[in-house]
């Protein structure tokens, strides 16, 4: 039903039920008090104003039921948990290659001939294979030095081939750098028979070579161990067979097998392999090559490549050790 039909329906019953009471009130009334005059005009605005109220009512009546009896419970927004962001992946750093490292290699070297005019031939080996170094010459104090500098060395090179020698203290601060820096050494040392018994036998115990006894003239050298690479990379390199006698006497020493150590003996004076009567050796995991004959008793053309060989082994050997 819609308002406008309610709100006749109610008038109506009021003016039924208006009528009624009039009625009611004028048979029930008595002669002695005379009620006044029935005024219509009266009676409509009476009608009216009770219509208008019932209205009025009726419409508030409305409004509330429009209304919801309680107000919306506001829920709370539940936001999902924050997931930690997946770290940024870092590109793998490319492995350096071993020929990059080496061109990028310490090197420090002692090398005495300067002061003869016959050539640095260790100096050229290196040039040769384009290679950064800090050369020293004969120097020793300078050597000594850059020994106890914060650099560390890669390679420890000590060619004494001359008669000033690299003696006493000096192998004390190679031996430390040999131990804790792991760093590489090639040592050309004709004296052993004078420095045995004396700092440097840290390192050849720690080889497991000795020393011999010394010998006056070159002789013909022979590869003990032709297939190793110290005679085949990165060159190719035959036995010094050919001598051409620089030094009239003390040109070199022998060395042989001690105890411990992890030496291999690599050339002697003698045509077969021996415990004994060699030349040369490494040890030290490959690290370290102890040569004790002369190089210029022997012809540049052969000394300089195994020299390259010599370079190029022990600091391959130095990058496996380190990493």
């Amino acid at each position: 039903m819609s308002y406008l039909s309610k709100y006749w329906g109610m008038s109506l019953l009021l003016l039924v039920t208006l009528a009624f009471v009039l009625a009611c009130t004028l048979a029930t009334s008595t002669p002695a008090a005379p009620q006044p005059a029935f005024d219509p005009t009266k009676a409509a605005l009476e009608l009216e104003a009770t219509a208008m109220s019932l209205q009025l009512t009726q419409a508030a009546l409305s409004l509330q039921a429009q209304q919801p009896t309680t107000e919306p419970t506001t829920q709370p927004t539940v936001l999902p948990p924050t997931q930690p962001q997946p770290p940024t992946p870092i590109p793998p750093t490319a492995t350096q290659s071993f020929e990059d490292l080496m061109k990028s290699a310490k090197i420090l070297v002692y090398e005495n001939t300067d002061g003869r005019g016959i050539g640095l031939w260790i100096r050229d080996a290196l040039n040769g294979m384009g290679l950064a170094y800090t050369h020293t010459g004969s120097y020793s104090g300078h050597f000594m030095e850059y020994l106890n500098s914060g650099t560390e060395w890669d390679l420890i090179i000590v060619g004494a081939e001359d008669k000033d020698k690299i003696s006493g203290e000096f192998w004390d601060v190679i031996n430390t750098r040999l131990v804790r820096d792991k760093a590489a050494l090639i040592a050309e040392i004709w004296y052993l028979d004078t420095e045995a018994n004396g700092p440097i036998s840290k390192i050849l115990s720690g080889c497991g070579i000795r020393y011999q006894k010394d010998y006056s003239v070159a002789e013909s050298i022979y590869w003990w161990a032709s297939d190793h690479p110290v005679f085949n990379e990165p060159n190719t390199v035959l036995p010094l067979l050919h001598y051409s006698r620089y030094w009239a006497n003390q040109t070199g020493d022998q060395i042989r097998l001690g105890v411990g150590g992890d030496a291999t003996l690599l050339a002697g004076l003698m045509v077969q392999p021996s415990s004994q009567g060699a030349v040369l050796a490494t040890c030290y995991e490959g690290r370290v090559i102890i040569q004790t004959f002369s190089d210029h008793d022997y012809h540049q053309a052969d000394v300089v490549p195994l020299w390259q060989n010599y370079i190029y082994n022990t600091l391959k050997n130095h990058y496996l050790a380190i990493q």
